[in-house]
């Protein structure tokens, strides 16, 4: 009970401050922006968004997603991020973020935002059923970076300059098999390489 009511008072808090922050509503993702300019690591092993790269290779092994969001983490030194699929307080905060994520079957699923609406930090990790599916999850993440970053013609959702040019120039795609990750942030880069390595 104690647990459900701090997850509340969370999502409370977090709706309040995109409120006072100017949050509005995530645009359709029927696309319309040309996907914006991503920094990928040089290894070249990672789908950043327009970079044409399939990632449709067969994972080697099976991954634990919330054991390496865990360990992710631990490591680095991210904003506090807070848990939109933990439970189902936050329904309604994962369907603003991620149309059309919650109704994909998935094996896996775990979305982390950063508590701070000011902060550039996030991360999502997700195991589809099929192929199919993990294409359609890379589409829901696209749409989540061209949000945030905006265009000429709607602001970005991240709102403050500084915090459109993290997501714009710090998000990163990266999929294996039926794995995909998105991360975002200083230490997103990082976070690729880590979820490579996962399936090395």
């Amino acid at each position: 009970m104690n647990k459900k009511f701090s997850a509340l008072l969370l999502a409370l808090a977090l709706a309040l401050s995109l409120a006072a922050c100017g949050g509005k509503d995530a645009p359709a993702q029927d696309g319309g922006t040309a996907p914006p300019e991503i920094n990928a690591p040089e290894d070249g092993g990672t789908d950043s968004p327009g970079s044409g790269a399939s990632g449709e290779s067969a994972p080697k092994k099976d991954a634990d997603l919330a054991a390496f969001y865990a360990s992710l983490t631990e490591g680095e030194e991210w904003p506090v991020l807070m848990s939109l699929t933990e439970d189902e307080t936050t329904q309604e905060l994962l369907d603003a973020y991620y149309p059309g994520l919650s109704e994909i079957s998935t094996r896996q699923c775990g979305v982390y935002i950063a508590a701070i609406s000011a902060a550039v930090g996030e991360i999502a990790l997700v195991e589809a059923e099929n192929a199919g599916d993990a294409e359609k999850v890379k589409d829901i993440f696209q749409a989540r970076i061209d949000y945030q970053v905006g265009d000429e013609e709607n602001p970005g959702g991240a709102w403050y300059p500084e915090t459109i040019e993290g997501w714009k120039d710090n998000s990163y795609i990266v999929s294996h098999g039926n794995y995909v990750m998105l991360a975002v942030g200083d230490q997103a880069a990082s976070a690729a390489e880590s979820f490579e390595a996962l399936f090395a």
